[in-house]
């Protein structure tokens, strides 16, 4: 069992995990129900909602890398509000980040709290972000709205911890390349599918 917080938990056999590359999940995922995405919200749409309607899985948990320029480099930030940060209908006059004629409001509110993690808002968007400075996000990546809405639409309960690999800055690009494959170590530790002494940095 997979503890999230005082009130759930959940077989590890029930839990899809989603990465969107095969580098986030390294091989400390291996063996267990993993998906992976690639790159993007169209990307993460298509793949998720494959994966829903084959495994019907009992949770969906989302692990990747995410800029920010608020936390700091290898802290994980469990995500429960998202942003579709690339969405800007202003000139019909729609909010900043609404989708228009939607139903949903510019910030998506779902996704599990898990104990002992720092919560944060996860600004999505088809684009690599070199500089951050919405007020509306404080972390930012490119599938988790995606994912997020998904889960939410068919009512299926969000997990999202991202592991801050940049500072979504100039130098994003440089430090993602050398953080990366410490994210599925931190996931490991923190679900418990690894042991501390058993974490190779």
């Amino acid at each position: 069992m997979i503890q999230i917080n005082q009130t759930a938990s959940f077989a590890v056999e029930d839990i899809l995990f989603c990465f969107a590359l095969e580098s986030e999940a390294a091989e400390v995922f291996k063996g267990h129900n993993v998906l992976i995405t690639g790159i993007g919200k169209v990307n993460a749409a298509y793949e998720l909602t494959k994966a829903i309607l084959k495994k019907k899985p009992s949770v969906i948990i989302n692990l990747g890398s995410a800029g920010s320029s608020c936390f700091q480099k290898g802290d994980v930030i469990c995500c429960t509000k998202f942003v579709q940060r690339d969405m800007d209908v202003r000139g019909l006059g729609f909010a900043l980040y609404e989708t228009p004629l939607s139903g949903l409001p510019p910030v998506l509110e779902y996704g599990l709290l898990m104990d002992n993690l720092q919560e944060g808002i996860c600004g999505t968007g088809d684009n690599f972000e070199m500089g951050h400075c919405s007020d509306a996000y404080n972390v930012v990546d490119m599938e988790a709205y995606a994912l997020a809405m998904i889960a939410m639409k068919e009512n299926i309960p969000f997990l999202s911890l991202k592991y801050i690999s940049d500072g979504a800055d100039d130098n994003a690009a440089e430090d993602w390349t050398v953080q990366v494959h410490k994210a599925a170590i931190a996931y490991g530790k923190i679900l418990g599918l690894i042991k501390e002494s058993e974490a190779i940095s």
